[in-house]
């Protein structure tokens, strides 16, 4: 029952000694004077430009916007979902990518099932529902990281502001040490300031690229010291304590709520399970009723009201703080 032959681990340990071989290879001639420029998207841009106000043009452009930093599209709710997203394909790429997904649908859905309408329904979803979905995963994804990295990046220009550096050149240090997407957002920033932007409105643009709940604080606290003086370390020290209780806060609602996710997808996945293993062990046991309009309507009635309890399910273990 176990007979096994040899000759196939043979040829499992040459490939793993090949896999082995190759990492070597790779570790011995990587460059690491690399590792700088990688640190985030600015500075392998800034490692390639001639200067910062084409890397300042290029960054724009890959995230949506004018070279000026305007939206390119009239859509203002679509470019600035796109913008937040931090996709840097741009938007010529990002339509080929939909009409690829679209084509590809309507010719997949069309040999499967064979109606034209069906096709052209699931061509409809690939252009429209699905890529608002990916890119609003994306975004929900990038804000998630830059929260986690925003108490860091205040540390930094506190650190900075304490050792006697203007708030502009504080900001540098950020884009210069963080990873993205903290630090390419603060290098826009450092840029926009530098080519005659003032450091309140540079803010107020970070704010729209990234949108996350703790920027205002931050923007509003460094606008107010620019306007009326104080000192801004120890404001930027007392929002990181307070970014950090809400962090905890939240990451302490979530360990109480798990029980709740948990049941959700217990429960959502019952009903498929259950149809998978019957399907597996009685194959003919829909076969009578599974050509019905009837049966169609009850699983389309079944599916809603699943997507009813789950977005129920949702609200009630997540909201904000």
């Amino acid at each position: 029952m176990f007979n096994f032959d040899p000759i196939y681990l043979f040829y499992i340990l040459i490939g793993a000694s090949a896999a082995m071989f190759a990492e070597g290879m790779y570790l011995l001639f990587y460059n690491k004077s690399s590792y700088r420029k990688n640190i985030n998207r600015r500075l392998k841009v800034q490692d390639n430009a001639t200067d910062r106000e084409s890397v300042l043009i290029q960054l724009r452009r890959e995230r949506g916007l004018t070279s000026g930093g305007d939206y390119r599209l009239p859509l203002v709710n679509l470019n600035q979902l796109v913008l937040q997203s931090g996709l840097t394909i741009g938007f010529n790429r990002l339509m080929l990518f939909i009409t690829i997904g679209m084509v590809g649908a309507f010719v997949a859905t069309l040999i499967v099932d064979g109606s034209i309408t069906r096709a052209l329904l699931a061509a409809a979803l690939a252009a429209t529902v699905l890529p608002l979905l990916v890119i609003k995963f994306l975004r929900a994804r990038r804000q998630k990281r830059f929260s986690a990295q925003f108490p860091d990046s205040i540390d930094v220009i506190t650190r900075s502001l304490r050792a006697g550096h203007p708030t502009p050149i504080a900001i540098g240090m950020v884009a210069r040490e963080m990873p993205d997407p903290v630090g390419s957002e603060f290098g826009i920033v450092v840029d926009e300031v530098t080519y005659g932007a003032d450091l309140e409105t540079a803010l107020r643009n970070l704010y729209y690229r990234v949108g996350t709940d703790d920027l205002p604080l931050f923007v509003t606290a460094v606008a107010i010291q620019g306007s009326t003086g104080g000192n801004l370390g120890e404001i930027l020290e007392n929002l990181s304590k307070v970014i950090r209780d809400r962090f905890k806060m939240r990451r302490k609602i979530r360990a109480l709520a798990a029980e709740g996710r948990a049941s959700a997808m217990i429960l959502s996945s019952l009903p498929i399970g259950m149809f998978a293993m019957i399907q597996f062990v009685v194959p003919n046991f829909y076969g009578n009723v599974w050509s019905e309009d009837l049966t169609k309507i009850v699983l389309a009635m079944a599916a809603g009201w699943m997507m009813i309890g789950n977005l129920i399910m949702f609200r009630m273990v997540n909201f904000r703080i």
